[in-house]
């Protein structure tokens, strides 16, 4: 392949650089376009044709069904890994040695006591308060009690930072939820792996002893790898170009939270919800649904199935209904939105529509069944996918800082008014 591409404009040439990345992905090197021509600038609304950096994090083939966190499949992470192995991994670019997880484990639950008067700001909140908002709040009220800016050039400052967010992110994740139950805000316990403590934190009653159920911690490990980073989507891309203004990793944090919080992103597993409630309300018929559906006048649309970016079975899906299989099979639970999630799950792997169209059940799907039934709040769903990101956040935030990238500023086609004079107040 050439080396270069040629743009005509005008009747005039320019050779633009062609760059291949290490999985013969192929993209043309506009950057210097605007100046060569004189103003001449591309235009890719959504950036759906635009690559606005280059990572070595993660690897995404959407028409192969393909995902990989630094060269590792997501297969073999989900089986072999757990999730503070694979948040090193994105981070740091290497699965830790038992040494470095120790050191690294250790080191956040050193960092996972959060100023008591974060508990005054929470108290602030009314229980009506979502809280997708009460989490980007706190996120970045956390500037406030750590106000010394991120030593980029210094490897102690950088890992210092990470491992104070990765300690106190969980509680902030637990206490969002403990306050919309009405619950006291309550530490876990350091003897606990990670994930353990997380469900500690979020399920412990005050007048009982909390039992671990590892088919629900292999569950939530499992989620939070899946979610772990997903290349250059929107909350992520929020994340490097709010940092590429050298705004601080906790607050270009608490931008990508907020990114997350759209139905059309993080929020897709809550919409499955709202969805099979819908359905529900109306009597639960399934293959009427899935009827409409089908019909292309019919505004109904199926959430959860389907993915933007995988134009085959989702791959996180394949591992993900496992979990949930298990999940469903242990806790019996008897409800009749997990049984219409069911129902359209089956409905929609034999009918021939979906299953030409691949319209498969995606992550989504499944992560709000497994939520569901684990007791999670519809409108905790998304600070769970938060959870989850967060090192992926890490990684991509730190690449962007460290490779010196540029301050983020797309350009913009004007298409509004030309140049009018001014009239008075009198004269319009």
């Amino acid at each position: 392949m050439s080396d270069t591409a040629t743009l005509e404009i005008n009747g005039n040439s320019y050779e633009l650089p062609v760059k291949i990345g290490t999985e013969n992905e192929v993209a043309i090197d506009v950057k210097t376009l605007r100046s060569a021509t004189g103003g001449v600038i591309t235009i890719d609304p959504g950036y759906k044709n635009t690559g606005s950096c280059e990572s070595a994090i993660t690897f995404l083939d959407g028409e192969k069904g393909i995902l990989r966190y630094r060269g590792y499949s997501i297969e073999e992470l989900a089986e072999k890994a757990d999730f503070l192995e694979v948040a090193y991994l994105l981070i740091f670019g290497e699965l830790p040695t038992k040494e470095e997880l120790d050191k690294f484990h250790s080191d956040i639950k050193h960092h996972s006591v959060v100023s008591e008067d974060i508990k005054k700001i929470i108290d602030a909140f009314p229980v009506s308060a979502h809280p997708m908002g009460v989490l980007s709040s706190l996120t970045s009220a956390l500037t406030a009690f750590n106000p010394s800016s991120v030593d980029v050039n210094s490897d102690e400052a950088m890992y210092n930072a990470i491992v104070r967010i990765l300690g106190k992110f969980p509680v902030l994740v637990a206490w969002t939820m403990r306050k919309k139950h009405g619950l006291p805000l309550e530490y876990g316990d350091d003897n606990l792996g990670y994930v353990e403590n997380v469900l500690k934190m979020m399920f412990k009653s005050p007048n009982k002893e909390y039992e671990q159920n590892p088919i629900l911690i292999n569950a939530l490990d499992k989620l939070l790898i899946l979610h772990a980073d997903h290349e250059q989507n929107c909350s992520t891309s929020t994340v490097r170009i709010t940092g590429s203004s050298h705004a601080g990793l906790f607050v270009s944090l608490a931008s990508g939270i907020s990114a997350l919080w759209g139905p059309l992103h993080g929020g897709a597993n809550q919409a499955v919800l709202e969805m099979l409630e819908a359905i529900k309300a109306d009597g639960g018929d399934t293959k009427k649904y899935m009827a409409k559906a089908k019909d292309k006048n019919d505004p109904f649309r199926l959430m959860g199935f389907g993915h933007r970016v995988y134009k085959n079975f989702d791959p996180r899906a394949k591992i993900i209904k496992v979990a949930a299989d298990e999940v469903l099979g242990d806790l019996g639970v008897e409800d009749p939105i997990l049984d219409i999630a069911k129902g359209l799950e089956k409905e929609a792997l034999e009918d021939q529509y979906f299953v030409d169209r691949k319209l498969y059940p995606n992550v989504d799907f499944y992560s709000g069944i497994i939520y569901r039934a684990m007791g999670i709040p519809v409108e905790m769903f998304t600070v769970m996918f938060a959870l989850g990101r967060l090192p992926g956040w890490i990684a991509q935030w730190r690449e962007m800082r460290l490779r010196k990238e540029p301050i983020g500023r797309p350009r913009q086609l004007y298409v509004g008014e030309t140049y009018r004079p001014f009239k008075t107040i009198n004269e319009r």
